[in-house]
């Protein structure tokens, strides 16, 4: 029998994944010592009140039940973490938790797009943003984000006609790859834009516990008018540690939410109770430990930009996320001709910046999920493959 699947998964391509797997499977088959920098999982134990309380959950056996709701407790949670975090006023019913924001932001737009609208998408861009655009049948609007402007839109470069259509806006920042974050004067003009032309913004808020230097890292809901224009996802993969678990909130616009939440109820019966526990104790559970492991990603981050700039290659420090973006070394045609010799020379993994798309040709991602001391014996081995001095 012939199988026949969607053309829409034609959309999707896996290659260069796939061209990286094959070959770090062939570097451990042969022996070689690989250093894995491409995936950004994070190596961090889960706190100790963040186990108990989903261990304690899961011994109950009620609580295998399905949920079909947000607990109240949850919610409330969210609620204060909110106003003492980011100072923001949120009602309940500006909150849904969602299986995490890939999940989320996947399906926001079925909620939201109507087929001749359009999604204005950074470029580069987290896959994940595109994705929930495509299966809207929206039509895709890609704003470049350029290292001249700190990888920070221009609205006044997006056409009128463009900006009239579009029904949302996907932002990030912290951002992932491009390791940016954005001052007060960017939500404020993104505000305004949103306003002009009635467009949601939708704003990826995956890394405001991981942002250097003593910057602050805040919430696109904390400036005026955002809420009348938007919802932002807040995760707690990163800041907790809690990538299996998938716990993410969106948060915002009531409409919005209200229009995630129908979708939802159409594919899904709630998170797992001992999993909304866990993240009831990561949000009301002492927060230090966010505030150490930051510190510690940025001694990760210091070892890894300032090896390479004290080797040869002029890598800018990462200004928040849990990763590095760096322009290609000299002699070298494309992102992922310099991934693979890379990686044959050295065991290096990371990621070829036109993953992202377009606009990430000429850079490449590195996750900072080594220790310091092995971030160092990176950076030895790569300034003694000589790939530097091509």
């Amino acid at each position: 029998m012939r199988i026949e699947t969607s053309k829409r998964l034609e959309h999707f391509q896996t290659g260069i994944f796939a061209a990286l797997n094959e070959k770090k499977e062939e570097l451990l088959t042969s022996g070689r010592t690989v250093y894995n920098l491409s995936v950004g999982t994070p190596d961090f134990p889960v706190a100790e009140h963040i186990r108990k309380a989903l261990i304690e959950s899961a011994g109950d056996p009620e609580q295998f039940h399905y949920t079909l709701r947000d607990l109240p407790e949850l919610l409330e949670a969210v609620k204060q973490f909110y106003k003492k975090r980011f100072g923001v006023e949120i009602g309940l019913d500006e909150i849904v938790s969602v299986n995490g924001s890939q999940e989320g932001i996947a399906h926001i737009g079925m909620a939201l797009c109507n087929p001749e609208d359009v999604v204005l998408l950074p470029n580069p861009g987290y896959p994940v943003f595109e994705v929930g655009a495509y299966f809207s049948g929206a039509h895709l609007y890609y704003y470049d984000l350029k290292e001249e402007n700190n990888f920070l839109p221009k609205f006044s470069e997006i056409p009128e006609d463009i900006a009239r259509k579009a029904k949302y806006i996907m932002v990030s920042y912290p951002y992932n790859p491009v390791c940016a974050v954005a001052p007060k004067e960017f939500y404020e003009e993104l505000i305004a834009f949103a306003k002009k032309y009635e467009i949601i913004v939708i704003h990826d808020n995956a890394y405001s516990d991981i942002i250097y230097d003593g910057v602050y890292g805040g919430s696109f809901l904390e400036y005026p008018g955002a809420k009348e224009v938007g919802i932002e996802f807040y995760s707690l993969s990163k800041s907790y540690n809690l990538t299996g678990a998938r716990v993410s909130f969106a948060i915002g616009n009531k409409n919005v939410i209200d229009a995630y939440k129908l979708l939802r109820s159409q594919y899904d019966f709630g998170m797992f109770e001992p999993v909304q526990r866990a993240a009831i104790a990561a949000l009301t559970g002492p927060q230090e430990g966010v505030k150490k492991q930051c510190m510690l990603y940025q001694e990760r981050r210091d070892a890894l930009c300032g090896g390479l700039r004290s080797i040869g290659w002029n890598v800018a420090d990462s200004k928040g996320t849990m990763f590095v973006w760096a322009k290609i070394p000299e002699g070298f045609s494309s992102s992922q001709e310099f991934c693979m010799e890379l990686m044959e020379r050295t065991g290096v993994i990371c990621t070829p910046g036109d993953a992202f798309g377009s606009m990430g040709e000429g850079y490449v991602r590195f996750a900072l999920v080594l220790p310091v001391e092995t971030i160092k014996e990176v950076v030895r081995v790569i300034g003694e493959s000589g790939i530097l001095k091509r």
